[in-house]
Formats: C-alpha cells, structure tokens, sequence
C-alpha cells in the first residue's frame, strides 16, 4: 500500500513577511488572490489561505503590522529623548533613506506608498493604519524641532509645524525618488543640505 506524503509544512510567519513585500510592491488593490498564493508558494490552495488568513484584507493588515514592527521602526529615534533633537532628526532621514534604497525588499516605504495602495473610498479604511504611521512621523518631526525650541538651540522664532512638516515631506518623497533609481549617496549628499536649514535657525546667543 503506497503511502501519503507528509503535508506541506506552512511557515505563517514567513508566508506574513512574503506577502508584505508583494504588498509594499503593488499596494493592495492591484494584488490579487492567485498573486498572494504565488508569491507565499508551497502550493496553499484557496481554501488554506482563506482558513489561514481569513481574506485578503486581514492578511493585508497583518502584512502592515509585520512592516510597522520592523522596517518602518527606523524613525524610532524621533521619540527618543535621549537623542539630541537635530541628532535625532538626521539620524531619522539617514535611516530611513538607507532602508529605502536596500536591496532584499521593495524599494521605498510601504507607508508612504500607502497613500497609493488602497485609493478607493470603499478601501481607505484598509490604509488605514498606514496613515497613522505617517501622522506620526510627521507629528515627531515636528517634536523634534519643538524640542530644539525648548531647548535655546533654535530660535523662538521657528515655526516648528513648518519644519517638521519639510522634513517630513522630503522623507515622503524618498519613496518615489528611490523607485526611480536615485542613489543612497544622492540621499545622504541632500540631507547633509536640508540639514543646514536647521542650522541656519539656530539661536543666536
């Protein structure tokens, strides 16, 4: 009597993380099913993902949450205390720059292209957490500089909303820069640049 196979091993985890980076590639409306069940491979059939995952959306949340607790934690250091404000500012951009033009994954953020991934109003709840992750880089950004204020290092004349804002914005556009092909040693040559507009408020004491 000719015996059965042993079943496929199913790494859910891993199957998580593969289709993150199919999402992070095309965002969410423009993956299909059959694309998911590719891109996870060992042959999982309709059914499996279904009881595995429950729809597409729900591994679509699961496949942000896997981004929001490893790649996007490069702008950590905004709420850092401990990291001088402009210190904590370049670090952020440098980081992120650099994670953005690595090889081994999509190029850009998944949360910038977020605002591309579900553009349909019956899905912009599914974007959902992405845009708070931006809001909140956004809000640390402009944190920081509210900490420089504080601290007599700039000026009390600073608009910490704009600044925040400029520096927040240039990291959204590191996204489709490096989709272009732009290079990590472009980006690092334009924060050295951008950085001097914070100097040049610097308190003068």
């Amino acid at each position: 009597m000719a015996q059965m196979g042993r079943p496929r091993v199913f790494d859910r985890q891993q199957a998580i993380e593969q289709a993150m980076h199919l999402f992070w590639e095309q965002g969410y409306e423009t993956t299909s099913l059959s694309q998911l069940k590719t891109q996870i491979g060992g042959g999982i059939s309709a059914p499996s993902f279904y009881a595995a995952f429950g729809s597409k959306e729900a591994l679509f949340k699961e496949a942000v949450q896997c981004y929001l607790e490893s790649y996007a934690r490069v702008t950590d250091g905004l709420w850092d205390d401990e990291i001088p404000p402009r210190e904590a500012v370049e670090l952020t951009l440098r980081r992120s720059a650099k994670m953005q033009c690595e090889s081994g994954h999509p190029k850009g953020c998944m949360v910038a292209l977020g605002t591309m991934s579900a553009p349909k109003p019956e899905h912009a709840h599914v974007a959902k957490p992405l845009a708070a992750s931006r809001s909140r880089t956004h809000a640390g950004f402009v944190r920081c500089v509210e900490r420089g204020i504080a601290m007599g290092e700039l000026s009390e004349e600073t608009d910490a909303r704009a600044m925040g804002t400029m520096f927040s914005s240039f990291l959204l556009g590191v996204s489709i820069s490096a989709r272009d092909g732009i290079k990590i040693s472009v980006f690092n040559a334009s924060i050295t640049e951008l950085m001097k507009l914070w100097d040049a408020a610097r308190n003068e004491r």
